[in-house]
């Protein structure tokens, strides 16, 4: 993996489909699912499944700049996921799906609340966005095989229900971005 690589980390909804997504886009390195938010260290899924933890489903990306900002890796994060749900995306229901942006920087702070704003003003959403912008703090990576999930498991019907409309939309709403192998 390059050195000169931005990191952004996102929560929305069910890390295998931000993950799924965020995964295609060209000039996206890498991502990880984890978990992030939270108040233990080194929690496992069946942990955080309980709600308990407050660690949200997460994915850190690992984006070249020059091909991708961060301000299009928001874009496509608003555009991909209900960011009007609180605590929920579709029958995924918990803290643990809830839409949220952990900032790195300054950069990513000011960025996430001028879209949020942009988006609130221009009344892109009905409902008013519960997203989260919050300071980053620790990632834990998810266990290995919530990693790559889709890909390794795409015959799954949450796979076949949940992720291939969502990975079908994005892919006609945002084919100029993909990456050309996948």
């Amino acid at each position: 993996m390059k050195d000169n690589l931005q990191i952004a980390t996102f929560a929305g909804g069910c890390f295998w489909c931000t993950e799924t997504v965020f995964m295609r886009l060209e000039g996206v390195e890498k991502v990880i699912s984890g978990y992030t938010g939270g108040h233990i260290k080194n929690p496992a899924y069946r942990e955080v499944c309980t709600g308990r933890t407050g660690h949200a489903e997460a994915v850190q990306i690992f984006y070249d700049e020059s091909k991708i900002d961060y301000k299009e890796l928001l874009e496509i994060f608003f555009a991909t996921h209900d960011p009007t749900t609180l605590n929920r995306q579709g029958n995924d229901i918990g803290t643990q799906y809830r839409s949220e942006i952990f900032y790195h920087d300054d950069m990513q702070k000011d960025s996430a609340l001028s879209f949020v704003e942009f988006l609130e003003r221009e009344q892109i959403f009905s409902n008013p966005i519960v997203t989260k912008v919050t300071p980053f703090d620790v990632f834990y990576n998810a266990e290995d095989y919530h990693q790559n999930y889709y890909n390794q498991n795409n015959e799954q019907s949450y796979c076949q229900f949940v992720i291939n409309p969502k990975l079908k939309k994005f892919k006609t709403t945002f084919s100029n971005k993909l990456k050309n192998e996948l």
